[in-house]
């Protein structure tokens, strides 16, 4: 079976530049090229594909369709701890969870929410 070597989150976002630049200074994620409506961003192994779309219901109207990720990292309290000094808006802080993650939730200007956790 063939191997995955890399997973990209495809999200609409109403301000493309607005959105690009949220990845780039709150979440510390690298453009990696972008194309017309597109933004191509990375950190490690975490991809984000963001397009422009001005008419899609807001992501912040989704409820619990507003989550789209969980990545898993090998320093959560260090991760926390820059996105506080950057601006992050916290869905839920840092915290030990039973399954055995030490984890936090972030959204993004859009009301994408996603999950960064530490196996514990």
């Amino acid at each position: 079976m063939a191997e995955i070597s890399k997973v990209r989150f495809v999200l609409a976002v109403a301000n493309l530049e607005r959105s690009t630049l949220y990845y780039q200074q709150v979440l510390g994620m690298q453009l990696e090229f972008e194309a017309p409506g597109w933004s191509f961003l990375a950190l490690g192994a975490f991809r984000v594909m963001l397009g422009e779309c001005t008419d899609a219901t807001p992501a912040h109207q989704l409820g619990d369709h507003s989550w789209y990720g969980y990545i898993t990292v090998d320093d959560a309290a260090g991760l926390y701890a820059q996105y506080q000094r950057t601006g992050a808006e916290f869905t839920q802080p840092l915290a030990d969870k039973a399954w055995g993650m030490l984890e936090f939730g972030v959204r993004t200007p859009d009301g994408h929410r996603l999950m960064f956790g530490q196996e514990l």
